[in-house]
């Protein structure tokens, strides 16, 4: 195994102490949302984790798993304006954005006047997205990517932090619309949530069947999450840190000279450069709200899979011998990381 050349923080007292207390209220942020969450411990920091890194999440998960409730929570804690959109078969790009109607004024003078839509929040939770067709979808490109609305030509700034989780149920496919590529690689994590523990389920039943839920207390205001964004982004990178992640990328693409024989047949189209922009930008947040100074190998491993399990879209042989997109990254990361040792 080489040596990996030494990087020396290039961080001030100020961001140190910073990072001290990133540290301090994420921490009081999962006390306060385990009083009305019960387990979803690794969604829970996953969440976070896209949150301070400033992008977007996919969550996938059977129907009461808590999602919606997860999130609403979250930006009640944050002091965010949270807003949730049902997709629907129906919904149209102007429920979405808004729309200009046409006010009268009196005196026979009208004008036209803009009214915007659930996007123009903090938060937005599109549940069951691909419910909607894919002209729908494609209300939420810009919102994502550039942080503005344009509707009749007039374009609509949002305001930050502006944070999109997205649902989808693993389970039904009838009547959806699957993500486009393009649109799924505007998503940094997919997050996957699995059903609780025996125990877990029957803490739920007591906390949710009796007295109304607590009111959570304000952990951070708007202005201190981008704050702390932008802290996210100053922290260090080893240089090896950059080269696994691009060399863990590249190996997705089955065209590429690095791919492994075996994933060649299983893959049709590996991961582009934005998996490596955000596996840095995700191992950059986890490494500051654990108190870090520099990003560590294992919070780039820890982050690899939620990336690029998305981003990865297998062949009918895949799906003949059962190989899943999780399975192909699992079995990639294993791999990579031994060729180190």
């Amino acid at each position: 195994m080489s040596v990996a050349p030494e990087v020396r923080p290039s961080m001030t007292d100020d961001d140190v102490e910073s990072i001290h207390r990133l540290r301090d209220c994420y921490a009081r942020l999962r006390q306060e949302l385990g009083r009305v969450i019960i387990g979803q411990s690794a969604a829970v920091e996953k969440l976070a984790v896209c949150l301070f890194a400033g992008g977007h999440a996919l969550l996938m998960g059977v129907p009461g798993l808590a999602k919606t409730l997860m999130v609403s929570k979250l930006a009640e804690m944050l002091s965010l304006e949270f807003r949730r959109i049902q997709f629907t078969p129906d919904l149209m790009p102007m429920d979405i954005t808004g729309t200009d109607i046409l006010d009268d004024l009196g005196e026979g003078r009208r004008q036209f006047h803009f009214v915007r839509g659930p996007v123009f929040a903090h938060v937005v939770l599109a549940d069951e997205i691909n419910r909607a067709p894919p002209k729908t979808q494609a209300a939420m490109l810009e919102a994502m990517q550039e942080q503005k609305v344009t509707v009749v030509g007039k374009t609509f700034p949002l305001e930050p932090p502006f944070f999109v989780l997205a649902t989808q149920n693993p389970v039904e496919q009838e009547g959806t619309y699957p993500l486009p590529e393009a649109q799924l690689d505007r998503f940094m994590f997919l997050i996957e949530m699995d059903y609780p523990t025996k125990g877990e389920e029957i803490l739920i039943a007591r906390t949710t069947t009796g007295e109304p839920l607590p009111i959570l207390e304000q952990v951070l205001h708007g202005a201190e999450i981008l704050d702390y964004q932008r802290l996210v982004r100053r922290l260090p990178v080893p240089d090896h840190i950059y080269e696994y992640a691009c060399r863990l990328v590249r190996k997705t693409r089955p065209k590429d000279e690095t791919a492994p024989a075996w994933l060649k047949p299983l893959v049709a189209w590996g991961a582009g450069p934005r998996a490596v922009q955000f596996m840095i930008l995700g191992a950059k947040s986890r490494a500051a709200l654990s108190g870090s100074y520099m990003v560590r190998l294992e919070d780039l491993l820890d982050v690899a899979a939620p990336v690029l399990t998305h981003r990865i879209i297998t062949t009918f042989a895949a799906q003949a011998e059962g190989q899943s997109a999780r399975q192909i990254v699992e079995r990639l990361i294993v791999e990579t990381s031994a060729e180190d040792r």
